[in-house]
């Protein structure tokens, strides 16, 4: 019987890729754990990070890419500075630019896409600079369907429950966290009634580095974090943003430059949460929290990064397994967010993975890469 079955070539490689790929993050996970059970807890990580690494895909772009959307192993979107919207079809073997026209002056931080075809981007800053752009032609023409008539809003962040009903958060509006809602795939928007948002602190605001402040798990719950105040905390609905409850987390805040920059649920109970000091050089003791309960209680990492993180991401197929990235590396973890360790030292601001187990990140200068085996590196 035939390998790949009635693959062609390059079908039959992909998979045989795949293969690898899982078997080995398979096989890395039980040794990891294994070794992990042994271990005592104040002892360094196990070396088991080092078959991890990043495949840079040239861009030809020098846009700082905060916005991710991969929809499987071939197609991904990016949204970034100066209003640059880059797509690939091919695995980053080639990007097209397909921004929409007279944008230089925005900034994408967040897009959300469906498919080769359908994607949202959001663009972020004070009053009408935050804005909702969708495409339904692969990103040749582009409609604008929200622009903030609100002065004081800043919108940061935007995430999706299915094709129809999304979400998009702005920073407090009169002391709450303003949220819209689409029910028709973001051809429309509307302001949700603040009665069911907790108060937000003084100072309190949300974090605009990854397209992450806001995720979504099933199709109901919906979270959103924040930092900049005296605590950081993450706000939990179960009503798709009708009402929430909200909970400290131990990631530290008390600075405008601290907090929850980004989280990820693999399910409706559990999650991970990464941040820090987003200020080049400063320490950030405790970048990772975790949940098991929905939000309802976050535990602190026992070995967290060891550096500022503003995107992170569950690996498909390896239950307890995840990835977090920031400008000064990249962290796994094989026990739900309880151990990081360091197998990358490049520079990205948000990753996302696919159910086909392709895992991307982007950042600065154009960077886009798609996660290999291989040799890491530090």
């Amino acid at each position: 019987m035939m390998l790949c079955g009635s693959m062609d070539g390059s079908e039959c490689y992909e998979y045989f890729v795949y293969m690898r790929f899982v078997s080995a993050l398979s096989a890395i996970s039980v040794v990891s754990m294994l070794l992990t059970a042994s271990t005592p807890a104040s002892a360094d990580p196990v070396p088991a990070a080092s078959s991890l690494k990043w495949e840079l895909k040239p861009t030809g772009s020098a846009a700082r890419f905060r916005g991710l959307a991969p929809v499987n192993r071939d197609v991904v979107w990016a949204a970034g500075t100066l209003g640059t919207v880059l797509r690939t079809l091919d695995g980053g073997r080639s990007w097209q630019n397909v921004s929409p026209p007279n944008v230089a002056d925005l900034q994408f931080r967040d897009v959300e896409a469906f498919d080769a075809r359908n994607a949202l981007i959001l663009s972020i800053g004070e009053g009408s600079a935050s804005r909702v752009y969708r495409t339904e032609d692969g990103g040749h023409t582009w409609t604008e369907t929200f622009r903030s008539d609100e002065p004081t809003s800043f919108y940061d962040c935007m995430s999706f429950f299915d094709r129809k009903h999304g979400l998009a958060m702005s920073d407090p509006v009169g002391g709450k966290f303003r949220v819209i809602s689409t029910d028709d795939g973001g051809r429309t928007w509307r302001v949700l009634p603040s009665d069911g948002m907790p108060d937000a602190l003084p100072g309190e605001a949300a974090f605009a580095a990854s397209g992450q402040c806001l995720v979504t798990s099933g199709g109901r719950d919906v979270w959103l974090s924040s930092g900049s105040a005296a605590r950081s905390r993450i706000f939990h609905s179960r009503d798709r943003g009708h009402t929430w409850t909200v909970t400290d987390t131990p990631i530290p805040a008390v600075d405008p430059t601290k907090g929850v920059f980004a989280m990820a649920f693999r399910t409706p109970r559990q999650g991970i949460a990464v941040g820090g000091d987003f200020r080049a050089g400063e320490a950030s003791p405790q970048a990772a929290a975790l949940t098991r309960d929905g939000g309802a209680t976050w535990l602190a990492a026992s070995t967290p990064p060891r550096e500022f993180r503003s995107g992170v991401s569950w690996l498909p197929g390896l239950p307890t397994g995840a990835i977090a990235v920031g400008p000064t590396g990249s962290d796994v973890t094989l026990s739900s967010g309880r151990s990081w360790q360091r197998f990358d030292g490049g520079s990205f601001d948000t990753v996302s993975c696919t159910g086909d187990l392709a895992c991307w990140a982007s950042g600065e200068q154009g960077r886009i890469a798609r996660l290999t085996l291989g040799h890491g590196s530090d």
